[in-house]
C-alpha cells in the first residue's frame, strides 16, 4: 500500500461540501463584537463575560481569524490588556475541548497564536499547569467531583448513573478527564495563564453548546448550572476582589441575562456560519 494519497482521495477529503477548512472572519465581525461588548457594559454583566462568551462561540464555529478580530476589539491599543486578553482567549479555547472537541481547539489556538496582533509570543505563558501526578491526583479528582456536584445538584448522582448505563466508562472519562483536570481550575501559581472560574466556565459551556446546535438539553443543564453557582454563592469567591464582577454575573444568570447571552451567541453564529451541526449545502466546485 502506498504511503501517498491518490489525487481522488485528496479531492474527496477536501470536498467543498465537507467544509474541510477553517471559517474566515466575515467583513463586519468586529462591529458585532463591539456591539456585544457595549451591550454587556450597558447592562453591567461584567468586564469579561462578553469576551468569554464571544470566544467560546467563535472557537466552536472554527474561525481563528475571527478570534484575532475579537482580540483587537477587546484590547484596542493597550499592550498590557492585549496580553491578558490573549491568555483569556487561550484559556477559553482549552476549556472548549470539553464541549466541542480537540480538533477545533487545536486549529483555532494555533491559528490565533500565530496571527494575533500586538502580542509578543515570547510573553505568552509557556509552563503547563494541569499535569496530573501521583501527588495531586486525588486533589484533582476531588475538584472535578465538587464542580460536577455544584453544576448538577440535586441530580448529580442520578445523571452519573444514567451516563454509566449508556457506557460504564462515560462518567469515568467525563469526570476524570474533563471536570477534574480541565474544567476545574488548578490550584497554585500558574504564571501568566488566565484563570476562568466556576461561573464563567458555565458561560463557556452555554456559549459553546449553543453555537454547536443540536444539544438543547445540555444548554438547559448549563443554564441551570450557572444559576446554581449563583445560588451557592460561588461567584462571591470567584470574584472575591471584584464586587462589580460578582454583581455582573448575578445579572447575567437572570432570565434577561441568559436571553442576552443566547441571542449574542446566535448573532455570532449567524455572522460567522456555518454552524457546527447542520448547514445548507454548498455548491460543489471541486471535481474528483
Amino acid at each position: 500500500m502506498s504511503s501517498k494519497l491518490s489525487p481522488s482521495l485528496k479531492a474527496l477529503i477536501n470536498k467543498v461540501a465537507a467544509r474541510p477548512g477553517q471559517v474566515p472572519a466575515p467583513p463586519r465581525i468586529q462591529d458585532l463584537y463591539r456591539k456585544i461588548r457595549d451591550e454587556a457594559k450597558e447592562r453591567r454583566y461584567g468586564d469579561r463575560s462578553w469576551l468569554i462568551l464571544s470566544a467560546a462561540a467563535t472557537f466552536t464555529l472554527n474561525s481563528p481569524e475571527s478570534l484575532c478580530r475579537l482580540h483587537n476589539v477587546a484590547s484596542g491599543s493597550n499592550p498590557d490588556a492585549g496580553l491578558a486578553n490573549a491568555e483569556t482567549i487561550r484559556e477559553v479555547g482549552l476549556k472548549c475541548i470539553s464541549f466541542n472537541g480537540i480538533p477545533r481547539t487545536i486549529n483555532c489556538l494555533t491559528g490565533f497564536v500565530g496571527n494575533v496582533a500586538g502580542v509578543e509570543l515570547a510573553k505568552l505563558e509557556k509552563k503547563a499547569s494541569r499535569a496530573v501526578t501521583a501527588e495531586n491526583v486525588e486533589a484533582t479528582r476531588a475538584r472535578g467531583r465538587d464542580l460536577w456536584r455544584s453544576i448538577y445538584v440535586p441530580f448529580d448522582e442520578k445523571l452519573e448513573h444514567k451516563l454509566a448505563d449508556a457506557h460504564p466508562d462515560l462518567p469515568v472519562h467525563i469526570l476524570g478527564s474533563h471536570y477534574g483536570p480541565l474544567l476545574a481550575n488548578p490550584v497554585g501559581d500558574r504564571g501568566g495563564l488566565a484563570s476562568i472560574g466556576r461561573n464563567l466556565t458555565s458561560v463557556i459551556a452555554i456559549a459553546s453548546l449553543r453555537a454547536q446546535t443540536g444539544v438543547g438539553p445540555q444548554v438547559i443543564s448549563h443554564v441551570f448550572g450557572l444559576r446554581k453557582g449563583i445560588e451557592q454563592g460561588t461567584h462571591k469567591e470567584e470574584f472575591a476582589h471584584a464586587a462589580a464582577e460578582a454583581e455582573g454575573i448575578e445579572r447575567l444568570a437572570s432570565d434577561e441575562g441568559c436571553e442576552w447571552l443566547l441571542n449574542s451567541v446566535d448573532a455570532i453564529s449567524g455572522a460567522i456560519g456555518p454552524n457546527f451541526a447542520h448547514h445548507a449545502p454548498l455548491k460543489e466546485t471541486s471535481k474528483l
